[in-house]
């Protein structure tokens, strides 16, 4: 049922440091053909800090653990990929059928595959309007019972970050800032929210990790929070926002259809700007995963 790629299943026998990448934002956060320009961009930014790349996404019922240079061209351009989270994977592989992977998913079958380290570009969380509609990532539960290390770059604004964070809290599971105090919102390098914990370099992050054992948190994930290095500007941010929020509610968009349509307005109206972070984002975040993956080796 798992399928390895050449390259991972080498890295794996010589336990030499892997860094898995999801394949939603491959399949479903980048248009065409820039996502497999992207994707290919990334792997080689983790090869070239001494890791292996494990891009991750199931094909034809098959969970695929890192791919080929084929495969993730189908990923890229088979617009029949569905999104799965943990609670799809059993109905996706017994009905033979293609996804990509949430952070969720792609941190639940990286600790099954005995990878510990996980890029990827934002958190889902707690959504705006959450107390009426239960509306809430099943990232922060993932993050709460898996043992992986992910990387990211915050929650988007979009989101109830208040809530979000309060939730990890709850869920004991915890936030880490690279070279920040503050837990940075995606677009943005500061969401306005604070943060207790501050790390300064990989090997720092990677003594975090490696200490879990001894004080015996071995059983949930740690979040690196990794600010966007080019972050879109505040006022346009804002702007976006604040003019998404209006069309949502003069629309009548409420629950959970608020997140995919502000996700949508930012893409449709920032005249790049939302996209172009978007890739900084992921190429930076897979950067230092793979610099803390070898750190801990």
């Amino acid at each position: 049922m798992i399928h390895y790629s050449d390259e991972v299943k080498r890295a794996i026998s010589e336990k030499s440091p892997v860094v898995a990448l999801e394949s939603t934002i491959i399949a479903h956060g980048l248009p065409r053909p820039k996502n497999l320009q992207v994707a290919q961009e990334v792997e080689e930014i983790v090869r070239k800090e001494g890791a292996t790349p494990a891009t991750i996404a199931i094909i034809e019922g098959r969970i695929h653990i890192g791919l080929e240079a084929k495969d993730l061209e189908r990923v890229a351009n088979d617009q029949g990929f569905i999104k799965a989270s943990i609670r799809d994977l059993p109905i996706l592989t017994s009905s033979k059928k293609s996804a990509a992977t949430t952070v969720a998913a792609t941190s639940h079958l990286a600790n099954l595959a005995g990878i510990e380290f996980f890029a990827t570009g934002g958190l889902g969380g707690v959504h705006r309007g959450a107390s009426e509609s239960w509306d809430e990532s099943a990232d922060l539960l993932a993050l709460a019972n898996i043992p992986v290390l992910v990387v990211c770059a915050g929650v988007k604004s979009i989101l109830d970050i208040s809530a979000t964070l309060e939730r990890l809290e709850t869920l004991s599971v915890p936030i880490v800032g690279y070279r920040t105090n503050k837990f940075p919102g995606f677009y943005l390098q500061d969401s306005g929210y604070s943060l207790e914990h501050r790390v300064d370099s990989p090997n720092q992050i990677a003594s975090i990790w490696k200490e879990r054992r001894d004080v015996g948190t071995l059983r949930s994930g740690l979040v690196v929070a990794n600010p966007t290095p080019s972050p879109m500007e505040s006022e346009l941010h804002e702007k976006l926002l604040n003019e998404g929020l209006g069309k949502a509610k003069q629309e009548g968009v409420i629950g959970k259809e608020v997140t995919p349509f502000l996700l949508e307005f930012f893409h449709s109206n920032s005249s790049g700007e939302s996209l172009r972070v978007n890739v900084e984002i992921i190429k930076s975040n897979a950067k230092l995963a793979a610099q803390i993956a070898v750190a801990s080796k």
